[in-house]
């Protein structure tokens, strides 16, 4: 196949939050390229409904949002890095007021302030939210429009990532493949991955498409340590109807009121949280679990007395196409895939284990959100750990070498060809499987089974260079991490629950995966 090498000082896969905020820092002193497997809109920054959580109201403000943070995350949480969060939050987010962001405000007539609200866990109302459900769109938007102001920066739609470039134990670039089929070779100065989660990995998930785990897989296959990989949060609430998608209903409905009913038409939080509606995410799903065993579990407005077509208006017009009304009708609901709390191991300044390579926002884990996410600390955190990794590339990246080297072309390119037909089913069964036996509730005989059932998998893997199949290799690498990193935690502890270890342990570790070898380190 064809190659074209390009250069680059700077390599951002991913175009969400992460890596635009990443991109803007690092155009000051170099050229960037920033690629993204479909338009530039195309992330799960762009499909956040509920809102960015930030401190704005002072010192007090900030100490609660660290305590919520730390309590959220179930005894996991690197305080280090929640600190960073929640302190440097409140100057991001005055960045993206400056770069027009338009979060809803009251009215004139009532001060203009930005409106505030609160969602599960947070001990006051600190959520900002724009066009009432569609936060993330709109700072996706006004990114995008500062970023194609900047003309160190080029954007590259299309373009799938295949593999990173190592050379004597650096990253220094990455193979692409572009929406023709081409494979284009980048080297760069420093990688930084940007690319979002995996929720893909399982057939329920609010996640779009794109969410393949691809930079996650890169990383582990290049040699770099990914951590907490366990730890997906499940979303208590989508939207479930026969041929229905997953469609997320925020937890900002519960924050506005919104009980929820069991098919009896009983409210049973009181049972599982005090917190009630508004317990911590990992709670409130295995709540809905446990409850929708007899029956659909139910999102129930009907008492409160706002105009929620205003507040939720994305929500409301999902609903009309099913004849549904919030404050009308009772909304069926059950948990999906939501949120990958691990991902490729780093410190709070975006370094991983590989020299050259850097990641931020949920394609990095650097312990903020511990064993369960604060609700709309996603946002903050990409705003955040994205402009802190851009400064350490900046500081740390070596001069370009002209040393011309051999490039191996991925092995996903080696062999036949499957068919994107053949390519498809083989996706599906992984995702069936994954749902199945290392879902929301899990013990050793179901993950085991998931272990054979992608051993088998393996062996079927779909070949040929490209996107679907490139896609299935990353799946089926980060489902494996995973179900191994499940199967070695032997305690529940935030969204990792195991039925038949229901209990804590007394000191809080984490996973570390590299290289096939897991250890648990503290």
């Amino acid at each position: 196949m064809d190659r074209v090498t390009e250069r680059v000082d700077f390599l951002v896969i991913g175009a969400g939050i992460a890596g635009l905020s990443a991109a803007i820092r690092l155009a000051s002193v170099g050229r960037v390229l920033v690629v993204t497997k479909e338009e530039l809109a195309e992330s799960n920054t762009a499909y956040a409904q509920g809102g960015i959580a930030v401190a704005m109201g002072g010192e007090e403000d900030v100490a609660l949002h660290l305590e919520d943070t730390m309590a959220a995350g179930d005894g996991l949480v690197n305080r280090e890095a929640a600190a960073m969060l929640v302190e440097q939050g409140p100057r991001r987010v005055e960045e993206l007021l400056e770069w027009g962001t338009a979060f809803d405000r009251y009215p004139a007539g009532e001060g203009g302030e930005l409106m505030r609200t609160r969602e599960g866990a947070h001990s006051r109302s600190r959520i900002l939210h724009a066009n009432g459900d569609a936060t993330g769109k709109e700072i996706a938007v006004s990114l995008l429009r500062h970023v194609r102001g900047m003309e160190s920066i080029e954007l590259m739609e299309w373009t799938t990532s295949v593999d990173l470039v190592v050379e004597d134990g650096r990253v220094v670039g990455a193979t692409l493949l572009d929406g023709e089929g081409g494979l284009l070779v980048v080297r760069a100065r420093a990688v930084l991955l940007a690319s979002g989660g995996a929720g893909q990995v399982y057939s329920d998930t609010t996640n779009p498409a794109v969410a393949t785990g691809d930079g996650i897989a890169m990383a582990y296959r290049g040699g770099a340590a990914v951590s907490d990989m366990e730890f997906y949060q499940f979303h208590p609430t989508a939207f479930t109807a026969p041929g229905a998608p997953r469609f997320l209903m925020s937890e900002a409905l519960r924050g506005e009121g919104a009980y929820l009913v069991n098919a009896a038409g009983e409210r049973f939080m009181e049972r599982y949280h005090p917190l009630l509606e508004l317990a911590p995410r990992d709670v409130v799903a295995r709540a809905i679990t446990r409850e929708g065993k007899d029956g659909t579990v139910y999102l129930d407005m009907r008492h409160v007395k706002k105009d929620l077509k205003a507040r939720f208006p994305g929500i409301s017009r999902f609903l009309a196409q099913y004849h549904l009304e919030l404050g009308r009708d009772l909304i069926p609901v059950r948990p999906a895939a939501h949120y990958l709390m691990g991902g490729v191991r780093t410190d709070v300044h975006g370094r991983t284990s590989l020299p050259g390579l850097y990641a931020a926002g949920e394609a990095a884990c650097t312990g903020v959100h511990g064993a369960n996410r604060l609700a709309s600390n996603s946002l903050l955190e990409g705003l955040v750990f994205g402009a802190l990794a851009a400064e350490t590339m900046i500081a740390e990246a070596p001069g370009e070498s002209d040393a011309a080297r051999l490039l191996v072309v991925p092995e996903v390119a080696a062999g036949g060809v499957t068919s994107e037909a053949a390519t498809e089913r083989w996706i599906a069964d992984l995702r069936e499987l994954m749902w199945k036996d290392a879902g929301l509730l899990r013990d050793a005989d179901g993950l085991r089974s998931a272990q054979r059932g992608l051993d088998a998998l393996a062996a079927a893997m779909p070949r040929g260079l490209y996107r679907r199949a490139v896609e299935a290799r990353n799946l089926h690498g980060v489902a494996s991490v995973i179900v191994a990193s499940a199967l070695g935690r032997e305690e529940s502890r935030g969204a990792h629950f195991r039925n038949d270890f229901p209990h804590k342990d007394a000191v809080a570790k984490h996973s570390v995966m590299q290289r096939g070898m897991l250890e648990f380190v503290g």
